[in-house]
């Protein structure tokens, strides 16, 4: 059984998003727990790309497909967490700020983040604050996760912070930023919990905001 999921692990760390779908079927068709499969087959898998992305081995194209492979196996498994009751590790809005049309970044923690177990909404590029207020308030999320990759942009990221002030919301989620722009001093100047430089370093911000 382990041999299965340390192939399927490296099916994912390979990028092959064909052979990491069918390697989770034929888990989930051997009776292995859908828990199982996720942290023991997907999360160390997904660990290792970051860690080789962090060390310059690894680009963000390759990432990506490494993170595609991981969403397709999630496309099968999420259901199945869901029945046997496995509560996701926190719930996570994501979205790129207003005016602001970049998002494979956020769409790669997006990824990584589903693939750590996270329920993820993802709102997409160009979200204004309202929206984002919204999808916290909707979804009962731990964390906001807001890029922006232009410093025209990043001033709404203290606006959407305010906005979770006015709704009186701003204790109940952590605010964690990335993007190109974005620096730790930005973090204390505007009041966020965290900043995070690349994809793997924002999915270990938001494991430990929710830890």
């Amino acid at each position: 059984m382990s041999d299965l999921l340390e192939e399927l692990g490296q099916a994912v760390f390979d990028m092959d998003e064909d052979k990491t779908v069918e390697l989770t079927e034929k888990a989930i068709d051997e009776g292995l727990e859908p828990e199982k499969i996720l942290n023991e087959g997907l999360v160390p898998a997904m660990d290792e790309v970051g860690e080789e992305y962090e060390s310059g081995d690894r680009y963000v194209p390759e990432m990506l497909l490494s993170a595609e492979a991981m969403k397709g196996a999630m496309q099968l498994l999420r259901p199945l967490l869901a029945e046997s009751g496995v509560e996701p590790a926190g719930i996570v809005v994501m979205g790129t700020v207003e005016g602001d049309l970049h998002d494979i970044g956020q769409n790669l923690v997006s990824m990584m983040l589903e693939g750590a177990g996270f329920e993820v909404i993802n709102l997409g590029p160009e979200t204004p604050a309202e929206e984002f207020v919204e999808a916290v308030k909707e979804n009962d999320a731990n964390v906001l996760g807001m890029s922006a990759l232009l410093t025209t942009t990043m001033t709404h990221m203290p606006e959407v912070i305010e906005a979770l002030e006015e709704e009186g919301i701003r204790d109940q989620v952590k605010v964690a930023i990335g993007g190109a722009p974005v620096s730790q001093d930005f973090v204390d100047e505007i009041g966020a919990d965290g900043y995070a430089a690349d994809a793997a370093a924002a999915s270990r911000l938001v494991k430990k905001l929710t830890s």
